[in-house]
């Protein structure tokens, strides 16, 4: 009897890469670990998992346990920040037989003007045909890359939110992005501090050094507890779509649509009230909170 009770829960916890493809809404067949497979996938992750933060403003934790991120991502329909994000997906790389490296990476502080002292973005690199390529689902906003970034230094990569370009110094890679210049619809939003009117900027650095995930333990803690975290200061959700990406910061929230013919992005802003927020998310991210959202935009180094 308790072998079969053990088998029982181990059945029921079982994570399931059809039911994660069923998630993102992947219905193709793929042969073998490719390039062409794991940009479909990456592309389909960012479309349909929004890069969120809810949690901790609902009163919850973040965990760096892969089961409860697939139960919350997967079968919660929830979404997440990087290391949950970026962790689930880097089991999806290992269920679909792809060669990868979990790497850490020291995101650029704007209000400090230099990278935050610690690994608190979590990345995957990805060995395809003896070509390596980084693989980032959860950066969100306009600085998400929606396929793959093949690690050549100095070549421009472009995709729908920008251009994007890894430098390297010989140890240290950098990733930035080249934009568009943004245009306020709303008059009243063209001071808005959550807009990026840079250009250029810098979004991350990296060394090649593998990292297990026991190095993001106190990284995560960090990030949902202290108030000097942006993730404490601001309630944000976020998720791309075919023409852009949408958000929801504390009680902004706007809809983005690139237009590279003018090179610029279309900006849609409005604040909303606490009664409409919780539509907004069923409607627009496709997210449904169990607890009551406490919505918080305070002064933090975040932009769209």
């Amino acid at each position: 009897m308790p072998d079969l009770l053990i088998g029982c829960i181990s059945l029921e916890n079982v994570m399931d890469l059809q039911e994660y493809f069923r998630r993102i809404g992947f219905g193709g067949t793929y042969e073998k670990p490719d390039l062409a497979t794991l940009r479909t996938v990456h592309e389909l992750h960012v479309m349909s998992v929004p890069f969120e933060n809810l949690s901790i403003h609902c009163g919850e934790r973040n965990t760096m346990d892969l089961q409860i991120i697939y139960e919350k991502i997967v079968r919660n329909r929830r979404g997440g920040w990087c290391c949950e994000n970026n962790q689930l997906f880097s089991w999806v790389l290992r269920e679909m037989g792809y060669k990868y490296t979990t790497l850490g990476s020291r995101v650029f502080n704007t209000l400090k003007n230099d990278y935050n002292p610690f690994n608190s973005h979590l990345i995957n690199m990805v060995q395809i045909e003896g070509k390596p390529y980084i693989a980032d689902v959860s950066f969100g906003v306009s600085c998400q890359i929606w396929h793959p970034l093949e690690m050549i230094a100095g070549k421009d990569q472009e995709q729908p939110a920008g251009i994007f370009c890894l430098l390297n110094d010989g140890e240290t890679w950098t990733l930035q992005k080249t934009g568009r210049k943004p245009l306020v619809q709303n008059e009243a939003f063209a001071n808005s501090s959550l807009i990026d009117k840079r250009v250029t900027k810098t979004m991350y650095s990296f060394l090649l050094i593998q990292r297990e995930i026991d190095h993001f333990l106190n990284t995560s803690e960090y990030l949902q507890t202290s108030p000097e975290s942006l993730f404490t200061q601001k309630s944000i959700c976020s998720l791309q779509t075919p023409t852009g990406f949408r958000t929801l910061i504390g009680w902004t929230f706007s809809e983005v649509t690139f237009n590279p013919k003018e090179d610029t992005d279309i900006i849609e802003m409005r604040d909303v009230s606490d009664s409409e927020i919780e539509t907004i998310l069923k409607e627009k991210f496709n997210i449904v909170l169990v607890n009551k959202l406490t919505p918080i935009n305070n002064k933090a180094a975040f932009k769209m």
